[in-house]
Parts: structure tokens; C-alpha cells; sequence
């Protein structure tokens, strides 16, 4: 493997890290009274306002686009917004683990998309990786101590669906990273999903509610580094390696929480979820063996 994808798979999994810090920092949000709604409302405003004037003086071009590009960035913004929309629904019906154990199923989708429509052959290895990812999230979120069938049919509903649209936000991201810079497509897409986050709930509820100074510490650590900078090293990180990889190297997320919750918190883990941890580790690593042809 070149240093390039070395350095792709490195971009995706500090990615992960960093959005699964912001993990705990929600729960102290959520904990004080801010909805689920709200933070998703502030956090893409906050991370497209810091990231328009980061651009606007570090580098102006990435601000430009041509016109035809447009529809393909309002798309992208509004996949990107429903992702987080029906992430937390489904949180709301179902338990957390539940949750992200469904939504972590989209290398599943990224790789049949690839399969479908980008004529791409998965090496045995690749195939191993994605059923080992999604086996290691299911021990290390501990779903296997869940009653799957009798959950919350649209709570499973909501989790499946942003399964595909992280999915979606996948896909098209790798797709506008040909013809744009990283960080050209994180700004508009986060502006078009502050946009989106307005129109598909009550506008502006989240950036009109009183905050406490401890919180916009909070709110500010999410928006620029669980949002800003963590999405932004997806999107380097997807300019070097496929769709496919990359969706299965940020299975890492929800294994990063747990580790963090564990080293931060004094949660537990029990002997399951440390095989789930190894299982996932050990499925990144062997992506980079198989080789995929198109």
C-alpha cells in the first residue's frame, strides 16, 4: 500500500476519533435541556460560519464554484442534514446502541453502490473487513444484549435510514471531491445542511435558546472539532482511498466512544466489547491488504 492511502486511512480514522469525542460532550448538552434538534441546528451554523471565515482568509478560491456545481452541493448538504435528523430520531425510539449499530451498517450500502454502479470487483479482503466491522460493532456497542426484534419499528426505521444516508453522503462526497477541494465541499455542504436543519424543523430554535458559558464551550468543541475538522478529514481522507474503505475504517467511531468512555468515564467493558474493538482494528488492517478492481 502507497503512503497516500496510508495516509487516506489515517485521515478517516482520526476523523472518527474526533467525532466520537463529541460523544460525551452531547450527553452534557442533552443532560442541561438542549434537544437533539437543537444541537444539530447550532452545530452546522457554527461550523459553517467558522469555516467560512477560516476559508475566506486562508484561502478564497475554495469559496468559488461554478454555478452547475450548485444542485449537486444542496443536495449533498440536505443528505448530510437528514443524516443527523434521523440519527437522532432513531436515538429517541430506540436505545443508543441499537442506534449506531444500524446506522454503522452503510459500508453494507457504500459497497453494493460500488458494486451496482461503479463496476468495482471486492477483493475477499474487503468483503472479510466489511463483515467483520459490522460483527465488531454489534459486540462493542453490546446489542447482543438487546431484544432486536421487539424494538420500536420506526425507531429501526429512523436507524436504517440514516444508514443509507450516510451512505448517500458517502457517495456523493466522493463524487464532488473530483472536481473540488476537501474543504470546498465540507463548507457547502455544512451550509446547505444549516439550511436544511431550518426548513425541516422550527427555523433558528436552536441559535435563539440561552446558553450557559459551559455550554458553548460544549456546543463550540462540537461544531468545529466534531464537525468541522472531523468532517473535513473525512473528506481528505475519501480523495485517497474508495468509498467502501472509508466507510468501513469509520466504523471506528462508536468503537473510539466506547475506548473513550471506558478511559474518561470508568464505563466498563466487558470481555465481547473488547473483541469487538480487536474485530474492527483487525478488519481496517486488512483492508489494506485485498486489492479491489474496477
Amino acid at each position: 500500500m502507497n503512503s497516500s492511502a496510508r495516509l487516506g486511512y489515517l485521515y478517516v480514522a482520526l476523523s472518527a476519533v474526533l467525532f466520537a469525542a463529541t460523544g460525551t460532550a452531547s450527553k452534557f448538552l442533552f443532560l442541561g435541556g438542549v434537544t437533539p434538534y437543537q444541537l444539530v441546528q447550532v452545530r452546522t451554523a457554527v461550523a459553517s460560519a467558522v469555516l467560512l471565515a477560516w476559508l475566506a482568509l486562508a484561502d478564497p478560491s475554495c469559496l468559488r464554484i461554478p454555478r452547475q456545481s450548485l444542485p449537486r452541493f444542496i443536495l449533498l448538504g440536505f443528505v448530510l442534514a437528514a443524516t443527523m435528523f434521523t440519527y437522532f430520531y432513531a436515538i429517541s425510539k430506540i436505545q443508543v446502541a441499537a442506534a449506531i449499530l444500524l446506522q454503522y451498517q452503510s459500508p453494507v450500502l457504500v459497497a453494493a453502490y460500488a458494486l451496482a454502479f461503479s463496476r468495482e470487483r471486492h477483493s475477499p479482503a474487503t468483503v472479510l473487513a466489511i463483515a467483520g466491522s459490522g460483527l465488531g460493532c454489534y459486540l462493542a456497542v453490546g446489542a447482543y444484549s438487546l431484544d432486536l426484534l421487539s424494538l420500536n419499528r420506526a425507531g429501526i426505521a429512523g436507524g436504517l435510514g440514516a444508514a443509507a444516508f450516510l451512505s448517500g453522503y458517502t457517495v456523493l462526497s466522493e463524487s464532488a471531491l473530483r472536481r473540488h477541494k476537501p474543504w470546498t465541499v465540507l463548507f457547502y455542504a455544512s451550509l446547505f445542511s444549516a439550511a436544511a436543519c431550518n426548513l425541516l424543523h422550527e427555523p433558528f430554535e436552536g441559535l435563539t435558546r440561552s446558553y450557559d458559558a459551559v455550554q458553548w464551550f460544549w456546543i463550540l468543541f462540537i461544531s468545529i472539532v466534531g464537525t468541522a475538522i472531523s468532517l473535513g478529514l473525512y473528506n481528505k481522507g475519501l480523495r485517497l482511498i474508495r468509498s467502501t474503505h472509508a466507510s468501513i475504517t469509520a466504523t471506528l467511531q462508536p468503537i473510539a466512544a466506547a475506548v473513550i468512555a471506558f478511559l474518561v468515564l470508568g464505563e466498563t467493558m466487558n470481555v465481547w466489547q473488547v473483541a469487538g474493538v480487536v474485530l474492527v482494528v483487525a478488519s481496517i488492517t486488512l483492508l489494506q491488504v485485498g486489492k479491489d478492481r474496477r
